[in-house]
């Protein structure tokens, strides 16, 4: 198995997740009492939102590709940035090693695809619906991506920050995300994609009308996959202008 490079902190909650999946995934895949292969960078969150707050994007990409290249001289053989928001930097952190990153949004919009569905309802933090970093790779990959109105944008966003990330999960916060998915199924939207791996934490496929796809599960998955495949060479990587 491939060593899995991880760079996480952002929040720690959802990072601890995704040590969690790759494992069982692991376990699943080869039975037995075996574990995943992987190597974690865990950066302090509260620089990086600062940074994010800030508009400061280019200071928190260098911290990013500065994991990664700690993480390839650990010796990992790809690189997974375990937060949508964060993304936004995916070029500056893949074109700071050699080996491949392996892009979120690309895992979640193949397993959409997979399902036979193209118009998605999109939650995340206001940077990833209201910005095209992300979204608009969901587009490029031929989906139809909706996001929720401006007061729905905003309580997702506040719930992310205020709550989840601190580990917080309240039913009050349940039930209004709830109402934001079904706004969205009423305009359209066929799925609902976990554009932020706290979410996860909140919202599962007995809270939503339709589909759900939750981010951190299908990126840990990916990468799974990736690990257990042939050579680094079978790993997609992100090109250097995602």
């Amino acid at each position: 198995m491939k060593t899995i490079g991880l760079i996480g902190g952002m929040s720690w909650e959802s990072t601890a997740e995704y040590y969690r999946l790759l494992n069982e995934f692991t376990r699943d895949r080869l039975g037995g009492l075996h574990s995943a292969r992987c190597v974690l960078y865990s950066v302090d969150f509260a620089e990086i939102e600062q940074l994010q707050v800030q508009g400061r994007w280019a200071e928190a990409g260098e911290i990013l590709a500065a994991a990664a290249r700690s993480l390839e001289a650990a010796g990992a053989d790809m690189v997974l940035i375990c937060t949508n928001t964060m993304h936004k930097v995916a070029d500056v952190v893949g074109a700071a090693v050699s080996i491949p990153l392996l892009h979120l949004a690309d895992a979640t919009a193949e397993a959409v695809r997979a399902s036979g569905l193209r118009r998605v309802g999109l939650l995340g933090t206001a940077f990833t619906m209201e910005q095209d970093f992300y979204r608009g790779r969901l587009e490029a990959a031929g989906l139809d991506v909706r996001i929720p109105d401006a007061d729905g944008r905003a309580l997702v966003h506040q719930v992310i920050y205020e709550e989840l990330c601190l580990g917080v999960v309240r039913e009050e916060s349940r039930t209004a995300y709830q109402k934001v998915i079904e706004d969205l199924v009423a305009a359209g939207a066929e799925g609902i994609i976990l554009g932020c791996t706290e979410i996860e934490l909140l919202i599962g496929p007995g809270d939503s009308p339709v589909p759900v796809f939750p981010t951190a599960r299908l990126h840990a998955e990916a990468a799974v996959a990736a690990a257990l495949s042939g050579t680094r060479d079978d790993i997609p990587a992100t090109p250097a202008s995602c």
